[in-house]
């Protein structure tokens, strides 16, 4: 049992069927499923190759000139299991900065030892933002933006401060672009995420966009947008998106969205 043979041109080689249960499980063409929104254990009864996608939880957004929080680090692959119990952690997403506040970075999240950073959170004026899976956004100048981990995510966008009035926050980095810059008057985009499975999937990872008079708009992939006068949008739940930031001293920066793990077999 748990195993298949296939025979071409004459040859026949024995193929490892994956056998597993946790999460929750579907059947998506010939792929299964087993999709993990809150920690969970992925036990295999019969081993063989699987694909990953972890991703961590987003970082919240900055408060009062606030950059968008940066998204969680998304981690993608093929991994080797064998016949037994692994640990999936899922991450939360950090919270918006209230006014005056930076954002708090996500939390981890994990499965096969390997480990996706949470996503950092974004900067308000005079304070940058933080690092994490992608950076966050920072607020105006004298507030720099927070790095990507490489392999992971991408750097927050840069704020602005006209030198009259005008304050923009910079976007958060997403997991497949950096933050976009703040302009006047307009908050930085956040960086887009990515696609998973690649050409067929959901975009996890997208970045936060900066408070601003016109906010930044979120990155693909559950990004919040930023706000002008009111709270910031929250990150997507379960996608790892950067909460928005919020724009002077009205209301708070978004809260990051949370992680999520999954893995798949062909069947």
């Amino acid at each position: 049992m748990g195993w298949y043979s296939i025979v071409r041109r004459g040859a026949s080689s024995a193929v490892a069927v994956v056998q597993a249960t946790g999460g929750t499980e579907t059947t998506i063409g010939n792929y299964k499923y087993h999709t993990f929104t809150s920690g969970g254990t992925f036990t295999v009864s019969s081993g063989g190759n699987v694909e990953y996608c972890i991703v961590a939880g987003g970082g919240g957004g900055g408060g009062f000139f606030g950059g968008g929080g940066g998204a969680g680090g998304m981690l993608t692959g093929t991994n080797s299991v064998t016949a037994q119990s692994y640990s999936i952690t899922v991450g939360a997403g950090g919270a918006g900065g209230p006014y005056g506040n930076t954002g708090s970075n996500g939390s981890n999240s994990s499965a096969f030892s390997l480990t996706a950073s949470g996503g950092g959170g974004g900067g308000r004026r005079d304070v940058s933002a933080l690092d994490g899976g992608s950076g966050g956004g920072a607020g105006r100048p004298t507030s720099l933006p927070g790095s990507g981990t490489a392999g992971q995510g991408n750097d927050g966008g840069n704020g602005l401060f006209d030198g009259t009035s005008t304050h923009s926050g910079g976007g958060g980095g997403g997991a497949s672009a950096a933050g976009s810059d703040g302009t006047i008057g307009v908050g930085g985009d956040g960086g887009d995420g990515l696609q998973w499975p690649t050409g067929s999937g959901t975009y996890y990872a997208g970045g936060g966009g900066g408070g601003a008079t016109t906010g930044g708009s979120g990155g693909l992939g559950g990004g919040g947008d930023g706000s002008s006068s009111a709270n910031a949008s929250d990150g997507t739940t379960n996608t790892g998106g950067g909460g928005g930031g919020a724009a002077y001293s009205y209301g708070s920066g978004g809260d990051g969205g949370s992680g999520i793990v999954i893995v798949r077999y062909p069947i």
